[in-house]
């Protein structure tokens, strides 16, 4: 009853549109590209297209051309017929969010897809973010505790950073960050799984939403078979949700898997509408989406919130000169590499250190904690370079001191590495475990 109450409210509240209703009709269909003549409704609004007996297609506005309105649908083409009827539907740019979502798991549309009952929420956020000034993000100061041992010892973030986890496919990107969700200080988690396989939404909906973490967790799901601007609207909806509890103060962890699929759904967007391919196909707009999205986190002065995001780069061919990589690895504040040699040798998560670096470290740890870090990061390095000649029994031992250091720690550099998927291990711990490697 409670449920249905605030519904009658909210309803008995709400002024009463007597107006008349105004329709277009889909004039051109072209692989998921409408045109639709007689409706003239904003970029970003939603519209529902009539389908017969079966329940209404679902289509956003993308653009105009020669006087039709270029939609694009979030869903399949099938059965779509020239003349069906348009309609907008709610308010253009416009997205829902509060705290009715937490603790449930939606799709694109704020839709629920995890069987619980339909989500009431009459707040919204714009789809683009609240711009501010320059200024209004606070610097970072704090450590935040993400649960790995690697990354809390020798690349430890900050609350409000924007952190890349970049890495070729089947790597360990995805189990990373399962970890870091399960371990980190939080207030508000909300983990935006874009373009991933349905088995992966399916298999952290059900580790992380019946723990004690679920009442403060939101998982916006869009897998790889839904329409491109759908995925986008999800990454928008995830980052929406994080901003709206920023503004109450909230520190929210904000985890994006991936912004490779994310860029991906743009390109795709961007050359239906006739934008030349620039840099390996990406179009311009589908790389500054990449920007725009990882810009609106961060910490805010004026609500004293944050947003600590954690965004996985897919890179392609283990590329790390891909066009995606190298754009989020420019705007982020910091990049954790993943080795497919490390992985294949059984380290995990597979971190390469000498590769991986957070921007803020110095800023928020104490100057012996950075020694030792960088002591930690000299060894690790002069081992890797030199590890072929040492298997081949090429290096006389005495020629190198700091690598006949690194050859009689590697078996412990490599254990502090390694840390199984269930186990967290906080800030502290993991400093002291630091201390106590290197000190001996």
């Amino acid at each position: 009853m409670k449920l249905y109450g605030s519904i009658l409210d909210d309803l008995a509240s709400g002024p009463l549109d007597l107006a008349p209703r105004r329709y277009g009709l889909v004039a051109a269909c072209d692989g998921g590209l409408l045109e639709v003549s007689g409706l003239s409704v904003p970029v970003g609004a939603m519209c529902r297209i009539a389908h017969g007996p079966e329940k209404a297609l679902a289509a956003e506005v993308i653009g105009f051309r020669n006087g039709r309105t270029m939609m694009m649908l979030l869903g399949d083409t099938i059965l779509l017929r020239p003349g069906a009827r348009v309609w907008a539907e709610g308010r253009p740019g416009l997205l829902p969010v509060g705290e009715p979502f937490l603790g449930r798991a939606v799709d694109g549309e704020g839709l629920p897809i995890d069987g619980g009952f339909p989500i009431h929420s009459r707040m919204e956020w714009p789809a683009g973010g609240v711009r501010t000034s320059a200024l209004d993000r606070s610097p970072v100061r704090l450590p935040f505790d993400t649960g790995v041992r690697a990354l809390n010892a020798l690349t430890t973030f900050g609350v409000g950073q924007r952190i890349g986890v970049m890495a070729g496919s089947g790597v360990g990107k995805s189990v990373l960050i399962d970890m870091i969700a399960r371990g980190a200080s939080a207030e508000v988690i909300v983990v935006g799984l874009i373009g991933e396989r349905a088995r992966e939404v399916s298999d952290f909906v059900e580790r992380h939403m019946h723990a004690d973490k679920k009442d403060r967790t939101v998982v916006v799901a869009v897998p790889a078979d839904h329409a491109p601007n759908l995925r986008l609207r999800g990454a928008m909806l995830a980052t929406s949700m994080a901003e709206h509890f920023r503004s109450k103060g909230k520190r929210v962890l904000l985890i994006m898997d991936s912004l490779t699929r994310v860029a991906h759904a743009a390109r795709e967007i961007g050359l239906l509408l006739g934008e030349p391919g620039a840099a390996r196909g990406y179009p311009p707009s589908a790389l500054a989406t990449i920007t725009k999205l990882v810009e609106r986190a961060g910490n805010s002065a004026a609500s004293g919130g944050s947003i600590t995001g954690l965004y996985t780069v897919l890179a392609d061919g283990d590329n790390q000169d891909d066009p995606v990589v190298d754009t989020a690895r420019s705007i982020l504040d910091g990049h954790i590499v993943l080795s497919r040699d490390l992985a294949q040798r059984g380290q995990y998560p597979a971190v390469d250190i000498a590769a991986s670096l957070s921007r803020v470290m110095n800023d928020i740890v104490p100057p012996e904690h950075e020694q030792l870090a960088r002591q930690f990061r000299a060894l690790s390095a002069s081992y890797e370079a030199n590890r072929d000649l040492v298997l081949m029994g090429a290096y006389r031992a005495g020629a190198d001191p700091q690598l006949d250091r690194a050859i009689a720690m590697h078996q412990a550099l490599s254990a502090f590495l390694s840390q199984p998927a269930g186990e967290v291990v906080n800030l502290a711990d993991s400093t002291a475990r630091l201390t106590q490697l290197l000190s001996g």
